[in-house]
């Protein structure tokens, strides 16, 4: 007998671009035949012809920061699963909020919403290795320090090595490469990096991290390109990234569907300089916490967060949104959310990206195709992350599985609530159990760390 068995769905051949009515069987968390499946089961899902999914995966995003949570809740990783999202890359941008090893005690305990992997990141081990100044190159010793504890990390489970380029300018490139000095010549990890600088600069950002995948000699991933080149350059953006890639690199991009970025207020992307360098002012950001929530910034209110509230988020309204389309329609690109929450406050996009992309972009606008949309948040990222189990509805699959209704999925978190859960994802289920069910969690523990190659 199966454990579970979804019927009446639309299911998403991703690979053949194609959907296939009819049903799904699933047994100890693995889908065992799709189709016309005639055999009982424990457990029935009527999806009632709605499109049944791979089972979203962020390849880009921000986990929990447990100096926060206090261990007592989950915040951007319920979220992710009301959006339908099943497993997710966390670690981004240089940027461990715990350690690796914390983090994957906590779910190994406690359980979590969604499934994680990690990065380990080089900002992050600067402040281990001892080096708390953003504007400082790292010492001899501490460079050595940090390939010590990359490979470390690596020995763990991290997927690779993640950078920060632009949030600490003290880091030269040679610290980059040198810093995964234990582990270059390894095409089953994958370097990360948010660019060295946006606008005018995003060109040369994007040459050095190919220089640092080609020193390292490990496949690159550019983080959100959205926010890096959305301001008049996407066209050369993306021709340059073609040109490398024909080079023999291997290379891939993510992007999120908004117009804004969002960040820490105190951190150096917000440096001087960075007005003109968007074309923008003051007014064009937006704090996201107490004592100022949804506040627009003038010159005293930026200095004032900056100087006081350094780890507020914030919102910065400056990209361009036809280039943030053409970013999300090259064939390079993934779909990514970049999601990062402070106490619940920050950007919709950690609550709203994957429901947008097929009701905004693919049904209302009609700006992307809907399986290439399927597939840059499904089969892509799953290939990216060498996750050889995931990110199909085939048998032999985990059973990771999103069902949602077409003509009803929308993003509803807003940049003054952008939390709300979105419309339209009726049903997530991981490791062939049921998460949500009818559009309300009934189970938040379901998900797992997997270690590099676990999955």
């Amino acid at each position: 007998m199966l454990d579970l068995k979804i019927v009446n769905g639309k299911i998403i051949d991703v690979e053949n671009k194609k959907i296939i009515e009819g049903d799904i069987g699933i047994k100890d968390g693995v889908i065992t035949a799709t189709g016309n499946v005639s055999s009982e089961a424990a457990f029935i899902i009527d999806a009632k012809g709605n499109h049944v999914s791979p089972g979203f995966i962020d390849i880009h995003m921000h986990e929990e920061d447990f100096s926060l949570t206090q261990k007592m809740e989950y915040d951007i990783a319920d979220t992710m699963l009301n959006m339908g999202v099943t497993t997710c890359a966390v670690g981004n941008c240089g940027n461990n909020r715990q350690s690796i090893e914390e983090l994957y005690e906590f779910i190994n305990e406690k359980g979590n919403p969604v499934n994680y992997m990690s990065y380990i990141g080089h900002n992050y081990l600067r402040n281990v290795a001892g080096n708390t100044d953003i504007y400082m190159k790292s010492s001899k010793n501490q460079i050595e320090k940090m390939q010590s504890l990359v490979k470390k990390a690596i020995d763990f489970g991290a997927i690779g090595v993640s950078y920060g380029l632009e949030y600490c300018p003290g880091i030269d490139t040679e610290e980059a490469i040198e810093i995964t000095k234990e582990i270059q010549g390894r095409d089953d990890l994958l370097l990360a990096a948010h660019y060295r600088k946006d606008a005018i600069y995003a060109l040369d950002a994007i040459e050095e991290m190919a220089l640092i995948g080609r020193e390292c000699r490990i496949p690159f991933q550019i983080s959100h390109l959205s926010s890096c080149s959305a301001y008049g350059n996407m066209t050369e953006a993306l021709k340059l990234i073609e040109n490398i890639v024909n080079s023999g690199a291997d290379l891939l991009v993510d992007a999120y569907p908004y117009a804004a970025f969002s960040t820490f207020i105190g951190s150096a992307v917000f440096d001087e300089g960075c007005f003109e360098l968007w074309n923008k002012s003051y007014d064009s950001i937006m704090l996201t916490e107490d004592p100022f929530k949804g506040m627009f910034c003038d010159r005293e209110l930026f200095e004032k967060a900056r100087k006081e509230y350094p780890n507020m988020l914030a919102v910065a309204y400056v990209m361009n949104e036809n280039e943030i389309i053409q970013a999300l329609n090259h064939p390079l690109v993934m779909i990514a959310s970049d999601g990062i929450y402070r106490n619940h406050s920050g950007h919709p996009r950690g609550a709203g990206t994957f429901p947008r992309v097929i009701g905004h972009y693919v049904r209302d606008e009609k700006k992307m195709e809907f399986f290439d949309a399927i597939y840059k948040m499904t089969y892509m990222p799953a290939k990216r992350l060498k996750l050889k189990r995931k990110g199909l509805i085939k048998e032999g699959y985990d059973a990771d599985i999103t069902i949602f209704n077409y003509d009803a999925i929308i993003d509803k978190a807003t940049f003054q609530d952008p939390q709300v859960r979105p419309d339209g994802i009726d049903y997530v289920i991981l490791g062939g159990k049921t998460a949500v069910a009818e559009g309300k969690t009934i189970n938040n523990t379901l998900g797992t760390f997997y270690r590099r190659g676990e999955a």
